[in-house]
């Protein structure tokens, strides 16, 4: 359809959406007792307990936290099945002539920054959500324009619990392999390693020597992190230098450490930043988080895919006598010790020093040795990086069409949701007007 452009009225949030905040209800990290279900905070899961107060669909919206000024993270999203909601988050479904998941849309889209109250921690009270204005088309509408947006997320979500699913096998693998010997023990049995072909099998020892750390693969080497890799340190360029910013390199800091590939930066440099205040950490380097409030609860281990700099924050590990791969699910394998050392540092920021890493102490084959051990674990990052890439190009796609759909720029038709049904493609669907 090609004609007048159609803007989609505003009305105010409150209108369209029923409220169930008095629901919620916060519970003490010391209370909250283990179990199944989702515990929501502002931001999304903060822990899994052993009860739920809702079930169903329903959205949820920051109450309050910085992220409702950066957007760092969005500040709305979908809850589904059985849950609890503590109170920093509103909780919301839409009317019965709303679509819930458009108005989550919707609601990303809308300015809250002037509805925000508080100087130093913004908080979006409920009142002021619910004079909020967002678009609002008519149901069919909204339920097209939620089913291509929401097409585009479902595959991400697959693509994300793919990546860690393949990252859990990973760690798995690693840990039988390289902590536990379960092939050797196997082999030195007089018994087929399980779960493994000929070839892999026969990479790995029929018998065992002794070592500082007890029995080890015969021919295998004992070494520290120290050893194994090259540790350095990083930092951050001067801010009153405008020359050393937006550039081209990407600048990593812990807060986008969140998967097993730190390939997503939020900051870049110049060239001319290297040596003035950051160091270079090439392709393939492992990344640790070592300093921040976020260390307490866990430490996060990312691996590079392409050469980048870093902050102070952060260590990197630069392989030397050790495969990439192996050294990234190493420090993976090794996040739980490493967890319990910054505990007991007691930094009020949370600590892990150089000399923690350091003693991260690893068992393994010889370097010349290593290549084939690492396939399989090359084979899964390989298709945890794919997974990633793509999700990146349909946020990308995602975040180019939501305000071309939300201001009417770009129309669906409103047989898309039968038409996918029926294998009918959404994506050449779109009309301009």
């Amino acid at each position: 359809m090609v004609g007048e452009l159609r803007i989609w009225p505003s009305v105010p949030f409150g209108e369209l959406i029923e409220s169930f905040d008095s629901i919620r209800m916060p519970v003490k990290e010391a209370d909250r007792k283990p179990g199944p279900y989702p515990y929501y905070g502002a931001s999304g899961i903060v822990d899994f307990v052993d009860g739920y107060l809702f079930d169903g669909e329903y959205l949820l919206v920051a109450e309050d936290g910085e992220n409702l000024r950066t957007k760092q993270t969005p500040i709305a999203f979908l809850a589904t099945g059985k849950f609890w909601v503590n109170n920093h988050a509103h909780i919301v479904k839409a009317s019965e002539e709303n679509d819930t998941r458009f108005l989550m849309y919707s609601i990303r889209m809308s300015d809250v920054g002037s509805y925000l109250t508080g100087s130093t921690m913004p908080k979006l009270t409920q009142g002021n959500l619910h004079r909020v204005p967002v678009v609002a088309p008519p149901l069919p509408e909204q339920r097209a324009i939620a089913h291509v947006l929401g097409t585009l997320d479902d595959k991400i979500e697959i693509n994300r619990k793919m990546s860690e699913t393949l990252e859990e096998l990973a760690r798995t693998l690693f840990k039988s392999w390289f902590v536990d010997f379960d092939p050797v023990h196997a082999k030195a049995a007089g018994k087929k390693p399980f779960g493994m072909d000929d070839a892999t099998a026969a990479l790995f020892p029929n018998s065992f020597e002794d070592s500082e750390l007890g029995p080890i693969p015969r021919g295998w080497r004992v070494g520290t992190l120290g050893q194994w890799a090259d540790i350095r340190s990083g930092g951050t360029p001067s801010r009153s230098r405008p020359e050393l910013w937006n550039g081209d390199v990407p600048w990593i800091s812990p807060k986008v450490m969140t998967a097993i590939h730190a390939d997503d930066p939020d900051q870049f440099v110049t060239e001319g930043a290297i040596g003035n205040g950051t160091r270079v950490a090439p392709a393939r380097s492992t990344l640790v988080m070592v300093r921040g409030m976020a260390l307490h609860q866990g430490v996060r281990v990312s691996q590079t895919q392409r050469e980048v700099v870093f902050n102070q924050d952060v260590k990197a590990l630069v392989p030397r006598q050790i495969h990439p791969d192996l050294l990234l699910f190493a420090l993976l394998d090794a996040q739980t010790s490493l967890l319990s050392k910054v505990h007991a540092a007691g930094h009020g920021t949370g600590v892990l020093g150089t000399d923690m890493l350091n003693a991260v102490t690893l068992c393994l084959p010889r370097q010349c040795e290593q290549p084939p051990f690492a396939e399989s674990f090359a084979t899964l990052n390989d298709r945890i990086a794919l997974a990633r890439a793509e999700s990146r190009t349909l946020a990308e796609l995602r975040d180019t069409l939501l305000p071309k759909l939300l201001s009417g720029e770009l129309r669906v038709p409103l047989d898309v949701v039968g038409a996918a049904d029926t294998g009918r493609g959404q994506l050449g669907l779109f009309e301009s007007v």
